[in-house]
């Protein structure tokens, strides 16, 4: 159904992972644009969480299930008759990919498999955007950023199984909706990598900003595990707006679209996670501060960047909010939530200004 208007008014989406950090943000820019969702996805993985904080279970229809379950998620698909879907549900730490490999190829790997099948038995779909991640490349630590044509691989399991879910998106693409026979199936399948997102409502384990909020919060010094690692780090919006930009592009038959796309920083350079602790610490007050954490740790990827050349020309995708801007945003939004303030209404908010932003 097309919308002059909005391309996404009254559009059937399916959506694993809505009660994470970015399927939460995700599902409330959908809604907010009159899209009609369905969520599928486990219970979220703490507490406190985006989805209770945000209220978002009232923006969708809140199905609970895990990808790997899949007589489940293909009735939950085909019941729904979804025209785009979007999938985010994954193992997202690599910490405990170290602590528990198999859960995580098992859901990374074989959830995606589950879900490629599961659009295969849904005649509904038009558009698929199947989210990976930058560790997707073989990283070889170089200087330069890493194209959608470079090689795949993986140090650790989760880089690994991210790496294997590009091949799976891939294989299924090539053998049951390959372009030549667009007419038949009439399904584009694209897949999506970005870089560390920081934002409101991440109370995830073992990630940057997370921690040195819990930190600053309990007054008590953060520890960092490798303060000189360079990561693209980039608000949460940037990539949400490339995914639903790629997913436009496939519903309105963009053939060219479906493949693979870079989401990362413009001509900004990352910042190492000392400059981003400072800061943050600067902005928090109240003596907040961190430390270095002595204790040995497994290995890590200390540079990784993404040209994200190919989303700018063929999507018009380019990134809007600056590491300081994304920064300034993240706290707003977790002193709004400290105060007891309407979360909703703030990330909507904070979805708007994103829109009007370059306007």
């Amino acid at each position: 159904m097309e919308n002059v208007a909005d391309p996404w008014r009254g559009r059937r989406v399916f959506l694993t992972g809505h009660t994470g950090f970015k399927g939460g943000w995700l599902s409330l820019w959908l809604a907010s644009r009159g899209a009609l969702i369905r969520g599928y996805a486990l219970d979220p993985l703490t507490e406190p969480n985006l989805f209770s904080a945000a209220s978002i279970a009232g923006s969708l229809d809140d199905v609970r299930g895990d990808i790997r379950d899949y007589p489940k998620l293909e009735s939950a698909m085909t019941a729904f008759a979804p025209e785009v879907v979007f999938h985010l549900a994954a193992q997202p730490l690599v910490r405990r990919s170290y602590a528990d490999p198999l859960s995580t190829y098992a859901t990374n790997i074989m959830g995606t498999a589950h879900v490629m099948e599961a659009i295969r038995k849904a005649p509904s779909v038009r558009a698929v955007v199947c989210i990976t991640s930058d560790k997707c490349y073989q990283n070889q630590e170089w200087v330069w950023p890493y194209r959608e044509t470079d090689s795949l691989g993986g140090y650790d399991p989760y880089s690994a199984s991210k790496a294997c879910a590009e091949l799976v998106v891939a294989a299924s693409r090539s053998s049951y909706f390959p372009e030549h026979r667009l007419n038949e199936h009439h399904v584009q399948v694209a897949t999506a990598r970005a870089g560390n997102v920081i934002g409101g409502g991440d109370w995830s384990e073992d990630r940057l900003i997370p921690d040195l909020v819990r930190g600053f919060q309990a007054k008590r010094p953060v520890l960092i595990r490798q303060p000189h690692a360079i990561r693209p780090w980039q608000h949460v919006l940037e990539p949400l707006h490339g995914y639903m930009l790629l997913a436009e592009k496939l519903l309105a038959g963009n053939a060219d679209s479906a493949s693979s796309f870079n989401f990362g920083l413009g001509d900004e350079e990352p910042w190492p996670v000392k400059r981003i602790a400072d800061k943050l610490a600067a902005m928090w007050g109240d003596g907040a501060d961190w430390m270095v954490d002595s204790v040995p740790e497994m290995h890590e990827a200390h540079l990784l960047r993404l040209d994200s050349s190919k989303a700018r020309a063929e999507l018009g995708w380019r990134p809007r909010l600056g590491i300081e801007k994304a920064l300034d945003w993240t706290l707003d939004w977790y002193r709004s939530w400290q105060r007891g303030a309407d979360m909703k209404q703030m990330t909507i908010s904070q979805i708007t200004s994103f829109e009007n932003v370059g306007r």
